[in-house]
């Protein structure tokens, strides 16, 4: 009996503990908000410390948890500094967490994951999709312009145009040079399908070692691009502009008066026809004003976003038109981004991103600016009857050159794009630090350019006899699968691991078809049908298919967020190449070292966040394709000769010699970075120093011509590339009383390109042949140069009397007014297209409801080519500056030559075409202004901001062309930095509105 008490006593003390321990929890509720907008925070984890007990917020930024009266709580949200809570029997703890002051703990978007600034070991640079989406471009990498180093942007004029991009010099001359596109994990090498508004953050990724995870696309660079998610409480959006846009540095060319006067000069050693009386002319036609006007641009974004704590969601849909600044030049845009997740189970999560483009322009003839630049003023643009001023009515002027409003009336050509980019995926969460993602995506494209001409006789040399019809249809049909295993965790506090593992799939498939027909009646007078021509004929130009297959891993390791280490290793095949050459492996290493963490830093006033970073890896070019190893133009023959005269037979011979393989290049770069803060977090400074070479680059072998076939290289696997520079950037942030704030961030960079070595010696690949007269060549790629330097006579004055001719016999039959070519009459390098010098400032003030932004961007110590002035094939027209600055007597001008620039020597390529190509832009300037919110309640906004903005409002240079920014045609590498008559840049002024319900 005794012991029964005893036990039941023992029993009753212990449910008596339970029951007071139960009696000392409570429920805490609350909320989490934004310290700064007080906009709750969606997802925030809400832990007990010394517990695994935990929850997170809602949509609202609630929370409710069941806790020991004395427990202590964490609240923890990426990018936003921890906070401790003791409880201490409170029942409700509202709390405020500040977003992270210092540049090194903010979140950046790596390969396959993220990772917090302070433990990158790469070059990677992140800009939010707010700074993309201020500036008004139909295409996001325009806006990229200025904001990062190292990242060169060659903007078109044509609406609806892709700008070229490239990451730290060109490394390639067969190559594709633009960096790969990654969308929300879907790989793509052109993303003008994608709404700047739909953006949350681009990761520019620059060195070898943060490119490694992308193997063979990632030579030329790897740019991710994260859209936006729902967040916090349902939110409706409308972002709009409309203005105008005029072109801006327009040359001006000479008048009619001008014009006949130095045709005149011409003329006379021939003794052709003369303007007898140029003043008659007066003015003439001003082309360029003729075909260049203001015009109309507008966009419409509209959004809706949300989550809960269960699911986000973010659907929008924009809509943007754009008329161009050549007449009839137009192109408009729809959009829609869908994205949604839904976290099924405390395990499991599924979602998928959309993405649908429709596109439609009006385009423009290819040579319509050359044909404005060159064409004579005294012809007018239409006699008083209404006919085409007539060039050939002029023997002065002859059929040479056309009446570009010919050009543009009768020139019917369309362009419609259609794409579906998108992926679904799951992600499984085994345990809190071991997880498991899958996702499949790929893109539908299909693009169909149309273009008529019909019968029409309006010059006399502007005619066309037989109506002809083209539709030319490309179709993309690709798709990736990726599959991912990720485990992160920390050890002991101090050790900080995070292994990832992964599979993926790919397949490309290109299909094109053009279609001509012919005698297809006039398209004013119904719609256009292939049906209704004949001879129709059918081709199927470059159709291909290639498959990949890729495993790839990396570790991370921390030490204290003291020491770091990453490394990285990828392997893929392609199909396309032979069994012996499919598989590439792409290993990368990358180390850093947090000075500011160590103790012998604690008790220093100097630095906020010092940080030491170095990284070597390897990444390849697959866009080198073994096409350029196929042997084509086969030469047949009906019989060879005999010896005596008899016919042996039917034989045929190869036109030209290939290689037995070409497989892709690689890029081996080296990378030693710093990164900095100070004054409490308000100075940021960042500086790099990087040697980016391409291996086994693709470049020609000289053969002999006793081999049989025609032409005298081939193409093989054997130079090597060099980029290296520095690239500093730096920023300044501070708030000055609870009113005024301000940001100040700038960036500059500095690259030497140059072909270190070429296995077939010292021979030059020629290249711009469409840069001179004739054909002639304007570049030349050789060791110990950069690629695509410009290649001609140097010019060291002009010829003033037939003596001083006499008396040199470099150039025995030059006349006066013809340049002297110096270095003994030898070509030699004359100018590099490849910019010395990129750099950017972005600033930001704020007053009150007010806010001001202003960008510039430039490029510095690199050279153009003015083909322009070179390419003439009778009496094009000249430059007023030329007509000002030219030859036209001795003593008149040792500079400019005569304007008998298609002769000998004026007309051979040589540096007085080639001019400084640098220049400095402002590039956007915004005024806003924000309603207070107190005057926007009674209507259900939370926000509406007003603004003014101009992009593109001025750029200085002394370059004489259309543009500096002139993009590259051809075989990429070789042909940059040739202007033969690009798209004047515009500038935009707008009207814009941004409300948010």
């Amino acid at each position: 009996m005794k012991r029964i008490f005893t036990i039941s006593g023992v029993f009753l003390f212990c449910f008596f503990i339970v029951t007071t321990a139960f009696a000392q929890n409570l429920t805490v509720k609350g909320t989490v908000k934004d310290a700064t907008t007080g906009e709750g925070l969606v997802g925030v984890s809400v832990a007990i410390i010394g517990t695994t007990n935990g929850t997170q917020t809602d949509a609202n930024g609630a929370f409710s948890i069941s806790v020991p009266s004395g427990a202590t709580l964490t609240f923890t949200y990426i990018g936003y500094v921890k906070q401790q809570i003791a409880v201490n029997g409170q029942a409700i703890i509202n709390v405020k967490l500040a977003a992270e002051s210092t540049a090194l703990n903010e979140v950046v978007v790596v390969g396959y994951g993220t990772q917090k600034k302070v433990d990158v070991t790469g070059a990677i640079a992140t800009v939010k999709g707010s700074d993309l989406a201020s500036q008004p471009d139909n295409n996001p990498v325009s806006a990229l312009q200025g904001k990062v180093a190292g990242v060169q942007i060659t903007n078109s004029g044509t609406p609806g145009s892709s700008p070229q991009i490239t990451l730290r010099g060109i490394g390639t001359i067969f190559g594709n040079t633009s960096p790969l596109f990654v969308v929300d994990g879907v790989w793509y090498h052109d993303i003008s399908f994608v709404n700047s508004n739909d953006i949350e953050s681009m990761s520019v990724l620059k060195d070898a070692s943060s490119e490694a995870i992308y193997g063979l696309e990632a030579a030329n660079g790897v740019i991710i691009v994260t859209t936006k998610k729902g967040k916090g409480a349902p939110k409706i959006r409308y972002d709009a502009y409309a203005g105008f846009s005029t072109p801006t540095n327009v040359p001006v060319m000479a008048n009619a008066t001008q014009y006949a006067t130095m045709v005149n000069e011409v003329n006379t050693a021939s003794n052709a026809a003369l303007f007898a009386n140029p003043a008659s002319f007066g003015t003439g036609t001003n082309w360029i004003d003729q075909i260049l006007h203001n015009s109309f641009t507008q966009s419409h974004n509209i959004g809706i976003s949300g989550s809960t704590d269960k699911t986000s969601y973010n659907f929008s849909a924009g809509y943007f038109d754009q008329s161009g600044n050549v007449a009839y030049n137009a192109y408009d845009r729809i959009t829609t981004h869908l994205y949604q997740d839904v976290q099924v189970t405390p395990w499991l999560k599924v979602g998928y991103t959309a993405i649908l483009e429709g596109s439609h322009s009006k385009d423009l003839p290819g040579d319509i600016m050359y044909k404005a630049y060159t064409a004579p003023p005294v012809v007018p643009v239409r006699y008083a009857d209404g006919s085409y001023g007539d060039p050939s009515l002029f023997p002065q002027v002859g059929n040479a050159v056309s009446n570009p409003q010919v050009t543009l009336d009768y020139f019917n050509q369309t362009t419609q794009n259609y794409n579906l980019n998108g992926n679904a995926f799951a992600e499984l969460k085994f345990t809190d630090y071991l997880s498991f993602r899958t996702s499949f995506g790929g893109t539908f494209a299909h693009q169909e350019v149309q273009a008529y001409t019909p019968v029409y006789a309006a010059t006399g040399g502007q005619f066309n006899s037989i109506s002809s019809l083209n539709n030319n249809t490309v179709d993309e049909r690709d798709w990736i699968w990726e599959n991912t295993l990720t485990f992160d965790k920390t050890f002991d506090h101090d050790h900080h691991v995070t292994v990832l593992a992964g599979q993926s799939s790919q397949r490309y498939k290109h299909y094109e078809e053009d279609v001509s027909t012919q005698n297809v009646p006039d398209y004013t007078s119904g719609d256009l049908y292939l049906g209704l021509g004949n001879n129709p004929t059918v081709t199927t130009p470059g159709p291909s298919l290639e498959t990949r297959e890729s495993y790839f891993g990396r570790v991370n390791y921390a030490y204290k967020d003291t020491y770091l280490l990453n490394a990285t290793v990828r392997r893929d095949a392609s199909s396309v190449y032979s069994e012996q050459y499919k598989w590439g492996t792409f290993p990368s290493v990358g180390a850093g070292w947090v000075i500011s963490n160590e103790n012998f830093m604690k008790d220093q006033h100097i630095f906020d966040n010092l940080k030491l970073r170095g990284s070597w890896g390897e990444a390849g070019n697959g866009s080198i394709t073994p096409s350029l190893s196929t042997a084509q133009n086969t030469q047949f023959t009906s019989s060879f000769g005999g010896p005596n005269g008899e016919t042996l037979g039917i034989g045929s011979g190869l036109l030209s010699l290939v290689p037995p393989v070409i497989y892709w290049e690689k890029s081996v770069g080296t990378d030693i970075g710093l990164e900095s803060e100070y004054l409490n977090h308000r100075l940021t400074f960042e500086a790099d120093y990087y040697v980016k070479k391409t291996e086994n680059g693709v470049f020609p072998v000289p053969i002999l011509g006793s081999l049989g076939a025609n032409g005298s290289q081939l193409n093989a696997n054997q130079a090597t590339y060099e980029n290296k520079g520095w690239e500093f950037t730096a920023g300044w942030s501070d708030k000055i009383g609870s009113d005024f704030s301000y940001s100040i961030n700038g960036n500059f960079s500095i690259n030497d390109n140059k072909v270190l070595s070429v296995l077939s010696g010292a021979i030059p690949l020629p290249g711009g042949g469409g840069g001179a007269t004739g054909g002639a060549y304007t570049t030349r790629t050789i060791v110990g140069q950069p690629i695509g330097e410009f290649y001609g006579y140097q010019v060291t004055g002009v010829f003033q009397t037939p003596q001083q001719i006499a008396n040199q016999t470099i150039q025995p039959n030059a006349q006066p007014g013809d340049v002297i070519y110096g270095n003994n009459g030898q070509k030699t390098d004359i100018g590099n297209p490849n910019p010395k010098y990129l750099y950017g400032l972005n600033t930001y003030f704020r007053y009150k409801s007010f806010d001001l932004e202003a960008d510039i961007s430039g490029v510095g110590k690199v050279s153009l080519y003015n083909a322009n002035e070179s390419i003439r094939f009778g009496e094009e027209n000249w430059t007023e500056n030329f007509y000002e600055n030219r030859w036209h007597g001795p003593g008149t001008s040792n500079t400019t030559p005569s304007a008998f620039l298609s002769d000998q020597y004026n007309g051979a390529p040589n540096s007085f075409y080639v001019q400084d190509g640098s220049y400095l832009r402002i590039r956007n300037l915004q005024l806003g202004y924000n309603l207070p919110g107190s005057s926007l309640s009674s209507l259900k906004i939370t926000n509406l901001r007003i603004y003014l903005s101009a992009q593109n409002l001025a750029t200085f240079t002394k370059y004489k062309g259309f543009n500096p920014e002139v993009l590259s045609t051809g075989t990429n590498g070789i042909n940059q930095g040739i202007d033969t008559g690009v798209v004047p840049i515009y500038a935009i002024f707008n009207l814009g509105v941004n409300v948010t319900f």
